[in-house]
Parts: structure tokens; sequence; C-alpha cells
């Protein structure tokens, strides 16, 4: 039985894993966001979030780019994150 579906807590565990790294992106300064390897749409998305101050609108921005980041590799963007942080 080794090929069962994760549990539902698992994925849960792993999306809001996912969003946190994408609400990682939306601090970066925007010669660090345009460094990474990142879809044009996933890339719009960070950018339309910094530019939101409603706090709802934004907390809808952040689930928004979770949900991109559920359908892009996330494993290049998280080693180039790395590099930048060890900077």
């Amino acid at each position: 039985m080794d090929d069962t579906k994760p549990s539902k807590s698992a994925r849960k565990r792993e999306y809001l894993a996912l969003q946190k790294l994408g609400e990682e992106l939306i601090t970066l300064r925007e010669s660090d966001l345009l460094s990474l390897p990142l879809e044009e749409d996933l890339l719009e998305a960070v950018q339309e979030a910094r530019r939101i101050k409603a706090h709802g609108g934004l907390r809808r921005q952040k689930q928004y780019i979770g949900k991109l980041m559920r359908h892009v590799d996330a494993e290049p963007i998280n080693a180039a994150l790395e590099r930048l942080r060890r900077r």
C-alpha cells in the first residue's frame, strides 16, 4: 500500500508551505524577483500583491499565489531564494 495518496492534512501542509514561499517572493526587491525562474503569471501575481493595500485583498492575492505555486516546480525557486539569503 505504498501508492496511497497523501492525507488531506499532508496536502494542506504542502499547500501552505508553497503559499509561504510565495509570500516570501512578495518581500523581495524587484531586481532579485526578476532574477528568479518564475513563470510570467506567477511574477505578475507577485507584482500585483505588492500594489494591494487592503488586508483582505492582499490575503486573497497570497492565496492565489499559493494556488499558482502548486502548478510550478518550486525546487528551482527555493534554491534561488536560498542563494539570495546567503548573500
